[in-house]
Protein backbone atom coordinates (compact mmCIF):
# COMPACT_ATOMS: atom_id res chain seq x y z
CA UNK A 1 0.00 0.00 0.00
CA UNK A 2 1.55 3.60 -1.47
CA UNK A 3 0.58 6.20 1.83
CA UNK A 4 1.70 9.92 0.22
CA UNK A 5 1.67 12.90 3.21
CA UNK A 6 2.29 16.30 2.44
CA UNK A 7 4.75 17.90 5.16
CA UNK A 8 5.67 21.42 5.54
CA UNK A 9 9.31 22.74 5.43
CA UNK A 10 11.21 25.54 5.75
CA UNK A 11 13.27 26.28 2.87
CA UNK A 12 16.92 26.89 3.70
CA UNK A 13 17.71 29.70 1.07
CA UNK A 14 14.78 32.03 1.74
CA UNK A 15 12.67 30.71 4.90
CA UNK A 16 9.72 30.39 3.78
CA UNK A 17 7.76 27.33 4.59
CA UNK A 18 6.66 24.63 1.39
CA UNK A 19 4.38 21.50 1.29
CA UNK A 20 5.96 18.78 -0.35
CA UNK A 21 4.72 15.13 -0.95
CA UNK A 22 6.31 12.04 0.90
CA UNK A 23 5.87 9.01 -0.40
CA UNK A 24 5.96 6.97 2.75
CA UNK A 25 6.39 3.25 1.62
CA UNK A 26 10.09 4.37 0.84
CA UNK A 27 11.85 3.68 4.60
CA UNK A 28 14.93 5.94 3.47
CA UNK A 29 14.88 8.03 0.42
CA UNK A 30 17.54 11.61 -0.32
CA UNK A 31 16.52 13.93 -3.04
CA UNK A 32 17.18 17.77 -4.73
CA UNK A 33 14.05 19.37 -5.05
CA UNK A 34 13.96 23.00 -6.33
CA UNK A 35 12.10 25.37 -3.79
CA UNK A 36 8.38 26.84 -4.84
CA UNK A 37 9.23 30.53 -3.67
CA UNK A 38 12.86 30.93 -4.42
CA UNK A 39 13.59 28.16 -7.00
CA UNK A 40 16.58 27.01 -5.32
CA UNK A 41 17.78 23.19 -4.98
CA UNK A 42 17.16 21.85 -1.65
CA UNK A 43 19.01 18.31 -0.76
CA UNK A 44 16.11 16.51 1.45
CA UNK A 45 16.43 13.60 3.25
CA UNK A 46 13.47 11.58 4.49
CA UNK A 47 13.30 8.42 6.99
CA UNK A 48 9.98 6.42 7.53
CA UNK A 49 9.82 5.48 11.09
CA UNK A 50 8.62 1.83 12.52
CA UNK A 51 4.89 3.51 12.89
CA UNK A 52 5.01 4.99 9.02
CA UNK A 53 5.84 8.29 9.99
CA UNK A 54 8.20 10.42 8.24
CA UNK A 55 10.97 12.62 9.44
CA UNK A 56 12.14 15.15 6.63
CA UNK A 57 15.58 16.85 6.84
CA UNK A 58 16.39 19.85 4.76
CA UNK A 59 19.44 21.76 3.49
CA UNK A 60 20.92 23.75 1.55
CA UNK A 61 22.08 21.76 -1.81
CA UNK A 62 25.77 23.64 -1.79
CA UNK A 63 26.21 22.39 2.09
CA UNK A 64 26.92 18.92 0.76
Amino acid sequence: MQRTVAVGIQCPYCGETVEISVDCSVEHQRYIEDCQVCCRPMDITVAIDGDGEPSVAVSRDDDV
